[in-house]
Parts: C-alpha cells; sequence; structure tokens
C-alpha cells in the first residue's frame, strides 16, 4: 500500500535517505556499515546484496540468460541486454542538460558531463593529483609504481602506455624497410636506403 501512498516511514540514522519497506532500509545500511552477508561459494567473494551474488554466479556457470531477439547476442547482466537493446531501438535516454547531446550509456553521459562541470573524482594516492576519468588515473599510478605493461615483441623494452609502445614499434618497422631491393633498368639490383 505505501507504494501507492509516497510513505516512506523508514529512514537511514547515517545519511537520512528514506525508505517504504524496513527490509530496503537493511539492505541499504549495508552501504554504510560495509556488511557482506552473501558469500560465493565458488571463489569466496562477499556481496551485500543477494542479487549481486546471483548475477555473480554466472561468471562461474557461463549462464548468459538474457537474449536479444535482434542479433541473438547474449548477455550475463539485464543492464547490459538493456543498454545493447538501445544499439537497436536507436534510444538515447541520457540528454546532456548543457549540450543536449544524448548517450545510450549512463556511464558515457556521466563522463561526459566532467567535460562541463570539470569535475575529477579520480584522486592519485600517492600525489592527491585528480583526473576526470579512471583511466587517465591509472595511467598516471605507473609512473609512481614503475609499472611497464606494456612490451615490444621486438626488443622487449617496456612502456607504461600503449601509445608510446606503437610509436616505438616504428622504429623496427622502419628498420627493416631501411634496405629494400629496387629493380633497375638493367635487370640488376641494386640497394637502395631511405634515410
Amino acid at each position: 500500500m505505501r507504494i501507492h501512498t509516497g510513505k516512506k516511514p523508514f529512514r537511514c540514522d547515517v545519511c537520512g535517505e528514506r525508505f517504504s519497506h524496513r527490509t530496503t532500509l537493511i539492505t541499504h545500511t549495508r552501504i554504510h556499515t560495509g556488511q557482506k552477508p552473501f558469500d560465493c561459494d565458488v571463489c569466496g567473494e562477499k556481496f551485500s546484496h543477494k542479487t549481486t551474488l546471483v548475477s555473480h554466479m554466472r561468471i562461474h556457470t557461463g549462464q548468459k540468460p538474457f537474449v536479444c531477439d535482434i542479433c541473438q547476442q547474449t548477455f550475463r547482466h539485464k543492464s547490459n541486454f538493456d543498454t545493447h537493446m538501445r544499439i537497436h531501438t536507436g534510444e538515447k535516454p541520457y540528454v546532456c542538460d548543457f549540450c543536449t547531446l544524448t548517450f545510450r550509456q549512463k556511464t558515457t553521459f556521466d563522463r561526459h558531463i566532467r567535460v562541463h562541470t570539470g569535475q575529477k573524482p579520480f584522486d592519485c594516492d600517492v600525489c592527491g593529483r585528480s583526473f576526470s576519468l579512471k583511466a587517465h588515473l591509472i595511467t598516471h599510478t605507473r609512473i609512481h609504481t614503475g609499472e611497464k605493461p606494456f612490451v615490444c615483441d621486438a626488443c622487449g623494452q617496456g612502456f607504461s602506455q600503449k601509445a608510446n609502445l606503437t610509436r616505438h614499434t616504428k622504429i623496427h618497422t622502419r628498420e627493416k624497410s631501411v634496405l629494400e631491393f629496387v629493380p633497375t633498368s638493367d635487370d640488376s639490383q641494386e640497394i637502395r636506403a631511405d634515410l
């Protein structure tokens, strides 16, 4: 009945958010307490909501119950299925109030909004520098850790960014093309250096 009346008598003591059902309040409080009472029997990962555990179990079972009727692509999570369906329908429900661009995915929309607001929610724990994208923070932290996950197949040199590896590999491809055989008019061959 509270659904129809809109009454929300159950209030969170921590943040003040209100709920129409006591069970919803109990589930909500786990955000604040960090309590994760639902364990995965396979890998031991813990979850605060039973629905999240059920969704997680599909990783282990390989189950993908959500099937696109149009292209037959399958999905483990309903949220991913719903986002995928927008490709077929053309629906872009997220509209930027600043520039009216529209987006299919909320994550893409949220990332775009930061262009206008200047918000940089991803902070480096080492130096405190902030970034608007998590990917930029990950790349930045490699300055501190010295991690170089992108390795050249030709010489073994490591790089912290993929773009630097791509630029580097051109050195090797250029070395191979420096000396090439060019046929001449008298059926002999000469070596030309492309320097």
